[in-house]
């Protein structure tokens, strides 16, 4: 090999030891869900030199995850997910440290997240990628359904959050309960029919359990039962499981890809190696492999990344007088608000529960209630009324405490 090849690799080689070196001692990455794409995102980015990562998962492995959740053996039945992964990656790359935590992600402290670089999402669930939006408003989200996939990159000021594009994701089904009575016309009609509504009729008091085989199978065989009595086809057990735990169709393959593209922009985010996913690639597997990246752009209204309403207030104005301030403030009219501040309930109108338990806030001062903080974002929760009718609204606002040191521009500073 001629000299100056020589000298081109070992520098390659020389800077890839770096990088790996530096991804190593300072890269720390959390890993939200050990399902199929968390599997797989865990061993990619363990692969990608990634040696400090950390797992959450609240699930406990099932028989039916077997045929995609690779990490996981018929053995492992009944045991945390995030633990299972865990182990099994560090048994099969050296110097991984993996960390799990068999937990809900509602219960770890906001100060948690912030412990890391990067988070990235295996999740299917659209609640749970709104709370790490709301805590975080940064990290990687990779989601799959069938043969279709995608990838995205959320960086706080930069990109969109995942609240802007919320829009996305179709609302999750639901039937009516006098459709599912009278007037089943499909084969998950019959099933749901017989999960909510026969199960209690028959099994007075007795908690139905997914998990449980036995539930399962009763349930699968009334759904064939009324389905051969509306003359409704395709009632199998796999689809009753579906349709009960609300499971999304998942393929081994699409797992893959997506976890690749998110480990790749892992890679090129940890080390800036190259510009970033701009900002939303989607993959359709049905007619061969095809991919498109778009480029959404932030709503200027967003709860979530948005600036939200600016609001001025004196120190000593009391909840109760924001709350009736809310009312004739023209861009938000909102009535019988609720208040909350960083994840902290102020003020809640309902369950009485939780009313009576914030009530002996409204005498007290806002600034005080948001711990002296001169400039801060609350959120507020209520009813509006337009064109006489009424609708519940949730709005986002910018507190600023006239007077108070430490106050800056907030039409500038929009923050989350």
């Amino acid at each position: 090999m001629p000299l100056l090849q020589v000298e081109e690799a070992n520098v390659h080689e020389e800077a890839y030891n770096g990088l790996i070196a530096d991804l190593q001692r300072y890269a720390r990455v959390l890993v939200v869900g050990a399902g199929g794409l968390g599997c797989e995102l865990l061993k990619d980015l363990a692969l990608s030199g990634f040696k400090n990562l950390e797992v959450i998962d609240m699930d406990r492995i099932e028989v039916s995850n077997l045929n995609r959740q690779f990490l996981f053996r018929l053995q492992d039945v009944g045991k945390p997910k995030a633990e299972v992964a865990a182990k099994r990656v560090m048994e099969r790359i050296t110097g991984v440290n993996i960390m799990p935590h068999f937990s809900r992600i509602e219960d770890k402290d906001l100060d948690f997240y912030n412990d890391f670089n990067i988070i990235a999402l295996g999740q299917d669930s659209i609640e749970a990628r709104s709370y790490i939006n709301a805590v975080a408003c940064s990290f990687l989200d990779g989601g799959t359904e069938g043969i279709n996939g995608h990838a995205r990159v959320i960086i706080p000021g930069v990109t969109l959050c995942f609240e802007c594009t919320i829009w996305l994701f179709p609302p999750q089904e639901k039937f009516p309960l006098c459709t599912l009575a009278e007037t089943p016309t499909t084969a998950a009609h019959g099933i749901e029919y017989v999960h909510l509504i026969k199960w209690d009729e028959v099994h007075s008091g007795k908690t139905f359990d997914p998990d449980d085989p036995e539930h399962m199978k009763w349930v699968y065989e009334e759904a064939v039962k009324r389905a051969e009595l509306f003359g409704i086809p395709g009632v199998t057990y796999s689809l009753a499981q579906c349709v009960v735990k609300n499971i999304i169709p998942a393929i081994a393959s699409t797992n893959a890809i997506i976890s690749a593209a998110c480990a790749l922009e892992t890679l090129k985010i940890a080390s800036g190696c190259s510009k970033t996913l701009s900002n939303y690639l989607t993959y359709n597997g049905v007619e061969g492999l095809r991919t498109k990246v778009t480029e959404f752009v932030k709503d200027k209204d967003c709860l979530v990344c948005g600036p939200g309403v600016l609001i001025e207030l004196d120190a000593s104005t009391t909840l109760q007088k924001f709350i009736n301030l809310l009312e004739d403030h023209p861009k938000l009219l909102l009535s019988k608000a609720s208040v909350t501040h960083r994840g902290k309930n102020l003020y809640m109108q309902a369950p009485p529960v939780l009313e009576e338990m914030t009530r002996s806030n409204l005498s007290l001062p806002l600034f005080d209630l948001m711990g002296k903080i001169p400039m801060d974002v609350v959120h507020v929760a209520g009813t509006t009324r337009k064109n006489d009718k009424k609708t519940s609204s949730l709005r986002k606002l910018r507190i600023v405490f006239k007077g108070i040191d430490g106050v800056i521009d907030m039409d500038t500073a929009g923050g989350a």
